[in-house]
């Protein structure tokens, strides 16, 4: 019990300061919020290419996964109702603090320092690596490739919202069709 409260306190601090430092970092920096993609907003030109991204991604993700032997993650999940509510706010929440920290503060600087292309590689690589924290299973490194969708979709949009919808829709969606093991 001890461990599942300690384990809880470590991720309440790890998100809230992957939250909030990037908004405080550029307070400090008298760096622009903007710059980093940190005011919140979409337009009508990033709707249409989120629904895109979803459309393109989403559905044949869904094809393959009614296909793959359950062992592997396949089928539809049927989890409780608290779980699915428990999953489901999690993964909403989770698209709010990794894409404020990843795609609106460390794209932003590593954009600047290696260029567009080779930032944006680095840090969708880190996203992904971060993801075998909670389970250090290899597929988890799968995520490199929804990450590089909102890797793009904040840079083509200079806001983070675009790839928050993105990530949170996805996140909904693994929760029943998520094909990596171990979910």
């Amino acid at each position: 019990m001890a461990g599942i409260i300690l384990a809880n306190i470590i991720g309440l601090v790890a998100a809230s300061f992957m939250l909030y430092f990037p908004y405080t970092w550029c307070r400090w920096k008298n760096e622009r919020e903007e710059d980093f993609g940190l005011k919140w907003f979409v337009t009508r030109q990033a709707k249409i290419e989120v629904i895109i991204a979803l459309l393109v991604t989403l559905i044949p993700l869904t094809l393959i996964v009614f296909y793959l032997p359950s062992k592997w993650g396949g089928g539809i999940k049927t989890p409780s109702l608290w779980n699915t509510i428990n999953i489901l706010c999690g993964g909403v929440a989770a698209a709010f603090i990794e894409e404020t920290f990843f795609r609106g503060w460390l794209q932003t600087l590593a954009v600047r320092k290696f260029g567009t292309v080779t930032g944006i590689l680095i840090v969708t690589g880190l996203f992904a690596s971060v993801h075998l924290i909670v389970n250090p299973h290899p597929s988890r490194l799968l995520t490199f490739f929804p990450g590089l969708v909102m890797a793009l979709l904040r840079h083509r949009n200079n806001s983070v919202m675009p790839s928050i919808i993105y990530h949170a829709v996805c996140n909904v969606w693994a929760v029943w069709f998520s094909p990596l093991p171990g979910v």
